[in-house]
């Protein structure tokens, strides 16, 4: 594994949250004008906690409230404050961000939430208290790998994970695994599911991995990602060396947690490094993930590029590179039908606001459809 670090002024008493040389040119206007630096380290209801030089101040959003929703103020965003002294305190700007991690708020709006801002690493928990769930781990990575920079926000399209945050596969509750053997494939079976993201397994109660984990995540920011009940506030507790994060036990029946985590809460890691904990995903939508699915499916993407035809949709063409590796069964089935849905589901969110994109799919629609048609017309003996 290869990680990035921070090049951080030590003696900037922000430094302990990711402020370096960049971000400190980045503010220098703002300086000037008697403001003071501050990276968000919870929202609430239009309110934020932002640490700053002068400790962790209360600050009103009033002046920052954007119309476009991807614009709002969030977790790991940094922010010019006003100086000590003013009552109130409001967030006058929002640094440009570095990396945003976006999920589609619902299927039926073209919205999407911004998770967490500014991070470097994005850390999917997968509970081993349960059969592991291939599919919902391919679609967190897409939409991990897709995690956007700034610039990317503002026209819509994903960066590569090698130039916005880096995924990394964490199996919690590994005490649980009966024996090493065991264990070892379920990591394999990740690693194949996620082809070049690292994959740790760890126990918070045992405390195996936890070393290594903490190493690399003292490199920068990370978000915790996951499902209610993968661990992810037993994680933060114990890599914080604190209980500052409520925990309950996940119920007996489907392992599945409660939301015990209801904000984004952004905390100072002892060894190095910041994290962030986000609440239990339910829903995982899709934003603009098409970068992010190729890269999940590389092997898939390679394949394409030996079919006779460009546009080929691996589905019934001749010369078809994709469908000769899934009958050779070099290509499993299951994982084509899952980058199948994923490339639809995204395509469909992307269409709500492209109208190429949504007459691409019509016209693929009437193409179906007129192909089912004559299929029926010639098994009834009807030819046109």
């Amino acid at each position: 594994m290869s990680f990035s670090s921070f090049q951080l002024p030590a003696s900037h008493p922000l430094a302990l949250y990711g402020w370096d040389t960049d971000w400190e040119a980045e503010f220098a206007p703002y300086a000037e004008q008697g403001l003071l630096p501050g990276r968000v380290v919870r929202v609430d209801r239009g309110l934020c906690d932002v640490v700053t030089p002068a400790g962790v101040i209360r600050a009103d959003t009033e002046f920052v409230v954007p119309r476009d929703p991807m614009k709002v103020v969030c977790t790991g965003d940094w922010v010019a404050v006003d100086p000590e002294g003013d009552d109130p305190r409001y967030v006058r700007t929002l640094l440009p961000r570095r990396t945003a991690f976006v999920r589609s708020t619902s299927s039926k709006r073209s919205e999407g939430q911004v998770l967490a801002t500014n991070i470097d690493y994005v850390v999917i928990c997968v509970s081993l208290a349960l059969e592991l769930d291939l599919g919902r781990i391919e679609r967190f990575l897409a939409l991990a790998m897709s995690c956007s920079s700034g610039e990317a926000l503002l026209h819509k399209s994903a960066l590569s994970w090698e130039s916005g945050a880096q995924p990394l596969g964490v199996l919690t509750k590994a005490d649980l695994v009966p024996d090493a053997a065991t264990l070892g494939h379920l990591v394999q079976d990740v690693e194949k599911t996620a082809p070049g993201v690292p994959v740790l397994p760890v126990s918070s109660s045992a405390g195996e991995g936890l070393d290594v984990l903490a190493a690399v995540l003292s490199g920068g920011t990370s978000v915790l990602l996951g499902q209610s009940g993968a661990g992810k506030s037993t994680l933060a507790n114990v890599l914080i060396g604190e209980d500052v994060m409520d925990v309950r036990a996940a119920r007996d029946v489907d392992g599945k947690g409660r939301h015990t985590t209801t904000t984004r809460n952004l905390l100072a890691l002892p060894g190095g490094g910041v994290l962030i904990d986000t609440p239990g995903l339910r829903g995982v939508g899709l934003w603009d993930a098409e970068t992010g699915v190729g890269q999940v499916f590389s092997e898939i993407e390679e394949l394409a590029a030996d079919c006779r035809f460009h546009d080929c949709a691996h589905e019934a063409e001749p010369g078809c590179a994709v469908l000769a590796a899934l009958d050779s069964g070099v290509l499993p089935e299951r994982r084509l039908a899952s980058y199948r849905k994923l490339l639809r589901e995204n395509q469909r969110i992307v269409a709500k606001t492209d109208a190429r994109v949504r007459a691409e799919i019509r016209r693929d629609w009437k193409r179906k459809g007129a192909e089912g048609r004559a299929a029926m017309d010639a098994k009834r003996g009807r030819w046109h």
